[in-house]
Order: structure tokens, then C-alpha cells, then sequence
């Protein structure tokens, strides 16, 4: 009916699915996110987990 998207944590995950569930509803690579994660942890002084534990517990699993 609708053609939207929602945003879920994947199932095929590493360490809480954020960054697989991200590239999944970007249409990314996985391995790209992960790394992409990892550059704004380092560059912003740990901002970047910061943020990745906030969307891991907001962010709800994906049904599947």
C-alpha cells in the first residue's frame, strides 16, 4: 500500500546490526558503513560510539 522504508537493525550483524541496518536503508554496503562508523568514532573523540549505542537502543530489530 505504501512505499516507504523503515529503518531496522539487521539480523546479519556484527556487533547490534545499526551500521548493516543503516547501509541496508541506504542502499550500502555494510562493510562500507561499519568503516564509516569507525572513522567518526575516531575523528570525534568517541562521539561516533556514543551516537552507535543510542541508535542501537533505539532503533527497533527487524521482524525478520
Amino acid at each position: 500500500m505504501s512505499d516507504y522504508k523503515k529503518l531496522y537493525r539487521t539480523r546479519n550483524k556484527k556487533i547490534c546490526g545499526v551500521a548493516g541496518g543503516l547501509a541496508e536503508y541506504f542502499d550500502l554496503d555494510p562493510t562500507i558503513m561499519r568503516l564509516l562508523w569507525i572513522i567518526f568514532g575516531f575523528v570525534s573523540c568517541s562521539t561516533g560510539v556514543i551516537a552507535y549505542l543510542i541508535c542501537a537502543l533505539v532503533i527497533p530489530q527487524s521482524p525478520q
